[in-house]
């Protein structure tokens, strides 16, 4: 097989988008895009589409893309996907569809992410929305939370006939899309609130400003508004701390408060109502995708921003691309470090980060290699902010204000695995309010699933 290397992305230089919150990858062109899906071996038995949680017609929309045919690629991916340029720009695709190239095995895989990002955009640009024909069946199905498990399930239910709203806490809809992940990741006026208004097209509505189990309760949606169905999509929003001495000092606070101030509240104006105060040095606790954008996005604050991990960099587990952006873009990597005690000035502020240096011993449950602490090596960072970026759960709003919804050790939803059905009838779940934290595209992938379980509950309810 002869090689052909992949198709390289074009990206702002570091010294330049350090200063701004402007998108870093620019993406293919059309020229590049059929360059790149010539790569493409159409496969008889495409593994990649196993590896999509939407089953994608991977094959079939780049053979479209090697044509020209923009349109038709446009299509094929709309038949599973509502939200194409968000996810072909932070899905995890080396794990997932670009995992199971086959092309991959001896040299690099098709660039897949960059070419579905490639079509969604071309698709915005070009002012194409795929045609929906839609019959309504005067079933009303409420969705809780607009972030991209809810936004796949109204969607997918919305072309099935049904009236759906969706009720959003924020102000904005798009849940993490929205308030998570930063511009330079994933632009939010041309890329996520286009997307999300292609739904809204299909006849779905947003209420913002509605929090389930204050506003309104899953009762309320049954029984005083008529909703033949419950999806709760309501994600994992909940910020997870140490423990450590210090946590309740001023200038501690989870990556969840940061990146939702900054997307979403725009607190790094200094004309904001909520202005934040960042100081020069801050350390971001953690190593995953969250840690990474907390990390950019101090650094486009201006400060000298530190990642504290207790593992070695080769485990780090933030997608290579983005470790990568930020070695880039001069975030420094303090790996093999631990946290046991932040230090505050006596007005209450922080002042340093007590830190022990670790090493890898044995394998851990989860085949890890276990970090333990190297006596004797105590030291202290110097620093004025520190972020908690380890991971989130679900809130307990929704779950300790509906009766009948079991939950699992981990005080998530209990679901039917291959439904998404919840212990109480006619009430559906997915994405992280199921799993904890995880993927955009897992969370799209369940709320697909659960769209399909909730068409097949309420014809059997018909039909009895």
């Amino acid at each position: 097989m002869k090689k052909t290397p992949r198709t390289p992305v074009r990206e702002l230089a570091p010294s330049y988008r350090i200063t701004n919150f402007e998108e870093v990858s620019l993406g293919y062109n059309g020229e590049e895009a059929m360059l790149e899906a010539s790569r493409c071996l159409e496969c008889k038995k495409p593994m990649c589409v196993d590896g999509c949680p939407v089953s994608i017609s991977i094959p079939n929309f780049i053979h479209h893309i090697k044509a020209g045919d923009f349109k038709s690629a446009a299509e094929v991916i709309a038949q599973a996907s509502a939200l194409p340029a968000v996810c072909g720009r932070v899905c995890p695709q080396e794990t997932q569809c670009e995992g199971r190239c086959i092309l991959g095995v001896k040299q690099e895989p098709v660039s897949i992410g960059k070419l579905e990002r490639f079509i969604g955009d071309w698709s915005r640009e070009n002012d194409i929305t795929p045609e929906t024909t839609i019959t309504p069946n005067g079933l009303k199905v409420a969705v809780i939370g607009s972030g991209p498990a809810g936004l796949a399930c109204a969607g997918d239910l919305a072309r099935m006939g049904y009236e759906v709203t969706i009720f959003e806490a924020l102000h904005k809809p798009g849940g993490v899309l929205e308030y998570g992940i930063p511009s330079f990741r994933l632009p939010k006026e041309t890329v996520v609130r286009h997307e999300i208004g292609n739904i809204v097209k299909m006849g779905v509505k947003i209420e913002n400003n509605v929090v389930i189990g204050r506003t309104l309760t899953i009762d309320q949606l049954f029984n005083e508004e008529a909703f033949n169905a419950v999806f709760i999509g309501s994600g994992a929003g909940l910020p997870k701390f140490m423990g450590i001495p210090g946590e309740n000092l001023n200038g501690v606070q989870s990556s969840n408060e940061f990146l939702t101030r900054t997307n979403l509240m725009e607190a790094h104006h200094d004309d904001t109502d909520t202005p934040l105060k960042l100081g020069k040095v801050v350390a971001v606790i953690g190593g995953g995708n969250v840690a990474m954008d907390a990390a950019r996005t101090a650094r486009r604050l201006g400060a000298e921003v530190h990642i504290v991990y207790r593992r070695s960099k080769a485990e780090l587990p933030a997608r290579a691309e983005e470790v990568h952006h930020a070695v880039e873009e001069g975030i420094i990597f303090d790996i093999l470090t631990n946290p046991i005690e932040i230090i505050g000035h006596e007005s209450g502020w922080v002042k340093s980060l007590k830190c022990v240096k670790m090493e890898l011993g044995e394998p851990d449950a989860s085949g890890r290699r276990a970090p333990q602490v190297i006596a004797g090596s105590e030291f202290t960072l110097d620093v004025e902010t520190v972020i908690m970026a380890l991971g989130t759960s679900p809130n307990p709003l929704i779950t300790s204000t509906t009766k009948g919804l079991e939950l699992n050790r981990r005080r998530c939803i209990l679901i039917e695995e291959e439904t998404g059905r919840t212990s109480r009838d006619g009430v559906y779940a997915g994405g992280d309010a199921v799993t904890g934290a995880a993927t955009v595209i897992l969370a799209m992938g369940a709320g697909r699933k659960a769209a399909k379980a909730i068409d097949q509950f309420l014809k059997n309810q018909a039909i009895e």
